[in-house]
């Protein structure tokens, strides 16, 4: 009978260090999920600003600096329909080093031709999708001064950026967007009130593609086409 006993009380031990065992080591697995959260936190912080953060108060002196150590002015533009090489001005240095910027910045990788208009222009640099929208409130808000009286035409081919001196509403004055003349005869219309800044070098056949798709009565192409990448190639 003690023998039966002492197996018993023997086996109940065992069981009980068995569960403060189990115990144990959840309570090690809890203290752990913390932690991870943390360095979860830590990842998801943004990175230092390289640039200040732009308004239209600081961007001229901003570009006046960046346009005495960044001299590049071709861009190659891939897009959905091919690629279009773009010769930037000299003598609009300030629109000039903005694209360069903004180039530099991966704004426009994504961003779409949102305009167009067969046999007049096609309008790009702005998207429907957050995520330029966390770019340009990244990079600041501001707008360029005109830059209208360099003898510049709008011929076909040439690009150009909405100037701040015009009021209307589908003429935005905004340097994250540009637009390329696609009429035959030229839009000289235009003449005096945008800023010229570059023209096309190759892929004029690409920007009459992109011309002629269907769009809606806004005018944006009923299927988006996008710009997947601007770079530098000189």
């Amino acid at each position: 009978m003690r023998t039966v006993l002492f197996l018993s009380f023997f086996l109940l031990f065992l069981n009980c260090e068995d569960k403060q065992t189990k115990k144990k080591g959840t309570s090690k697995t809890e203290i752990v999920k913390p932690v991870e959260k943390e360095v979860e936190k830590d990842t998801l912080q943004e990175p230092e600003r390289e640039f200040p953060k732009l308004n239209s108060k600081s961007a001229m002196e901003f570009f006046l600096k960046y346009d005495k150590h960044h001299k590049e002015n071709k861009v190659r533009i891939t897009t959905d329909f091919g690629e279009i090489d773009i010769l930037l001005y000299n003598e609009t240095k300030f629109h000039r080093s903005n694209f360069i910027f903004l180039t530099k910045q991966k704004y426009f990788n994504g961003t779409q031709f949102y305009r167009v208009i067969d046999n007049f222009i096609v309008q790009a640099g702005n998207s429907d999708d957050v995520k330029t929208a966390r770019k340009r409130a990244h990079i600041g808000k501001y707008l360029l001064p005109p830059d209208t009286k360099r003898g510049f035409k709008h011929d076909r081919g040439v690009i150009s950026m909405p100037s701040s001196e015009i009021r209307n509403p589908h003429k935005l004055a905004s340097p994250f967007e540009f637009f390329i003349v696609c009429q035959k005869n030229g839009a000289h219309f235009l003449d005096g009130d945008y800023t010229i800044f570059g023209h096309v070098m190759r892929g004029m056949d690409v920007i009459d593609k992109i011309a002629a798709v269907e769009t809606d009565d806004g005018d944006w192409p009923d299927k988006n086409i996008f710009i997947r990448n601007v770079e530098i190639i000189d």
